[in-house]
Formats: C-alpha cells, sequence, structure tokens
C-alpha cells in the first residue's frame, strides 16, 4: 500500500528530536508498504516565504517544507496548509494518510479525506490530551482534536489510558492502542558484567522529567556508602547538573552527558543495570521500551500508560515523583541478589515494541478500513 505519514511533530532542523517516535512508526511500516513523509513547520529566522527540504532519510522520502513564520497565528495557519496543498501535489497519491497528534496541522488530513476520498487514521501521544492534563489544554485545542478524530477512520492511541482520555474529549471513532516501536536491532543486551550497578537517565530533561531529583537521591546514596555509577543528560540543559556532580565531588561516579545519537542512547543503556523514568506525566515513553530491548529493568513513575506494558519483574513502579520513593527502589535493586534475566526482558520486548510487530498491527488497521 502506498502510506503518507503527516504529523504535528516530526524531526527537523529547527526540532532534530521532537516527534522521533513518528518517524520510527514511518520506518516499521515501510518494511511492509511504499510510504512517504510530509511536514511543515513555520521559522521565524527565514526571509523566504516557502523552503522545500526534499530528501531521503532511512530509505524514506522525506519533504519538509519551512514556511516563514510571523506572530500572527492566523497567517501561520493559511501559511501551513498552503505549504502542506504544495507538498502533496510532490507526492505520490496515498491509499491511506496516517496522520500523528491532534493537533490543528491534521485538519490538512480532513482537507484530503474531503476533497480526494483518502481515508486516514491517527496515532495519538500528546499528553495534553490526557484525562487529567484536559482542564489545562484550552477548549479550541479540544474542539479542533473532537473535530479531527471523529472524521477519522480510526484512532490509534499509543497506550489505554490515552484511549480512555480521547473517549472522554467525546471522540466516538473506533479505537485500537498500538505502541511505540523500537528498533530491537539497534536496542539489544550486553551480557558483559559491570563494575557498579549503574543507573542511567536519559531525556530531554525538561523540569517535569526530574533529573535534578535522580541526581539528588543518587548522591544521597553514594554520601551512604552505596557502590553505584549514574549516568545522566539529553537533549536540554545539563550545566545545573555538571555543577552539582562537580560541587559534590562525584565525577568518577556520575557521567552527565549531552544530546545524543540513537546509536550513543543504545550504547548507554546495555552498559547500565537500570534505567530511571522519574516523570511528572508520561503516556507510553519509547525509552522504558528502549531499556527493556536492551534487557534492563526500569524504575519509573507510575504515571499514563506505562504500567500497561510493564511485567511485574522487570523494575519498580513508584506512585508519586517523591525522592524517598526513589531512595526506596534504588535501594532495592541494589540491595538485590537476583541476576537480571535480561533474555526475558529483551525478548518482551521483541514480540511487543519491534518493528515486524508494530508494522504488521499497522498493516491490519490499513487493511481494515480499506475493506
Amino acid at each position: 500500500m502506498k502510506i503518507l505519514f503527516l504529523s504535528s511533530w516530526f524531526p527537523n532542523k529547527l526540532e532534530p528530536t521532537n516527534g522521533n517516535f513518528v518517524q520510527r512508526h514511518a520506518e516499521a511500516v515501510a518494511m511492509k508498504h511504499d510510504v512517504e513523509i510530509l511536514h511543515t513547520i513555520g521559522d521565524f529566522d527565514q526571509k523566504e516565504t516557502y523552503i522545500f527540504d526534499d530528501k531521503v532519510i532511512n530509505g524514506i522520502r522525506t519533504l519538509i517544507i519551512y514556511y516563514k513564520n510571523s506572530k500572527n497565528p492566523i497567517q501561520n495557519f493559511i501559511r501551513r496548509m498552503k505549504a502542506y496543498k504544495m507538498g502533496f501535489v510532490k507526492m505520490q497519491k496515498p491509499d491511506v494518510v496516517h496522520a500523528n497528534v491532534l493537533h490543528n496541522n491534521m485538519l490538512f488530513a480532513v482537507y484530503l479525506k474531503k476533497k480526494f476520498k483518502i481515508p486516514f487514521v491517527v496515532t495519538e501521544h500528546w499528553t495534553a490530551l490526557r484525562k487529567i492534563n484536559q482542564d489545562s489544554t484550552s477548549g479550541s485545542v479540544k474542539k479542533i482534536a473532537k473535530f479531527i478524530g471523529n472524521q477519522s477512520s480510526m484512532m490509534l492511541p499509543v497506550s489505554n489510558d490515552l484511549k480512555a482520555s480521547l473517549a472522554e474529549l467525546g471522540i466516538t471513532t473506533p479505537m485500537q492502542v498500538i505502541p511505540n516501536v523500537v528498533d530491537t536491532q539497534l536496542f539489544e543486551p550486553n551480557n558483559s558484567a559491570l563494575d557498579d550497578f549503574t543507573f542511567v537517565h536519559v531525556s530531554n530533561l525538561i523540569p517535569r522529567k526530574n533529573a535534578d531529583k535522580i541526581l539528588n537521591v543518587s548522591i544521597k546514596l553514594l554520601k551512604e556508602g552505596y557502590k553505584l555509577k549514574l549516568k545522566i543528560g539529553g537533549d536540554g540543559e545539563t550545566k545545573t547538573l555538571r555543577e552539582i556532580v562537580q560541587k559534590e565531588g562525584f565525577e568518577n561516579q556520575i557521567e552527565v552527558f549531552d544530546t545524543l545519537t540513537l546509536p550513543e542512547v543504545s550504547e548507554k543503556l546495555k552498559t547500565s543495570d537500570c534505567f530511571i523514568l522519574f516523570s511528572e506525566d508520561e503516556n507510553q515513553p519509547c525509552v522504558i521500551a528502549e531499556s527493556f530491548a536492551s534487557g534492563i529493568k526500569v524504575i519509573s513513575t507510575n504515571v499514563g500508560g506505562i504500567s500497561e506494558f510493564f511485567p511485574d519483574n522487570f523494575g519498580i513502579l513508584v506512585e508519586r515523583s517523591d525522592e524517598s520513593l526513589l531512595e526506596n527502589a534504588m535501594k532495592a535493586l541494589l540491595n538485590e541478589k537476583v541476576i537480571t534475566n535480561k533474555k526475558e526482558i529483551s525478548d518482551y520486548a521483541e514480540t511487543t515494541f519491534s518493528k515486524n510487530a508494530i508494522a504488521q498491527q499497522f498493516t491490519d488497521v490499513y487493511e481494515e478500513i480499506l475493506n
């Protein structure tokens, strides 16, 4: 089938990692189908009204159109829709449009359905649409999301938690949960033993990820004499973390790093014993699935859809981002004498999150709506 991916978020020159989970879904689908990607984004710094960036990325034709951004949201929306139209005429006509994230960008998928009778599905990732966040999400955003969702042939949220939230929003389209995908060829176990038990945290380091709390607890345990290492960082502000580590004198035990490529993330995970995610809010984080594919345990806050893809013996879920709860969980793993069965953990990731598994689930959906 010919599948066109549209997404409100997608990696680009302005935001290199934004929506990279959408890119991975497209790459999984491309194993079975003819996939193209079309994305538009505003740039305040460019002089030209439109710039076309048309290239093949990881085997998929990817057309990103940058439009000149302004302070006028209506003008920006008009330019964005015009960019989508200009881009669409350069693509092959798809059998199905695979839209992502119910932002007003995806009104273009509704336009394609009305004008060309092309059905569309929507994969949803947006934490703003979770039930617990809906009161603080603007009414217009929710109204547009509901309208687009109800025009789609099927909604594909990445967790049951998000599925229930979309129903709460008033979306009545059929729904099926299909999680984020992991490259299980890249993320795989490393069976060599480590000297000290090693924790790792990778994220965009925004406040709700609570990297500072992870660092605080690790330093407390080191001061208490626990033998451990921590690797912490990502594509966010790391200066403060570095200053704290230096001030406390734990440079040998704590490594702070900046933005990583996907192969570098894989290397960090497979050379650790446990990944820590201590977020206030999530849907179905790729990095937990990547940790399981790497055969390592996870400590995480029990938020969003995390518990839905978290077998009992694969780590510890804590009920909130309280440092004392994280401390207890880290101590439990440090004191645990059980050898982790890396194969059991990575086998679960293979059957649940691998490209083959996800591509087949999407294929079944495409076939169902076309028939």
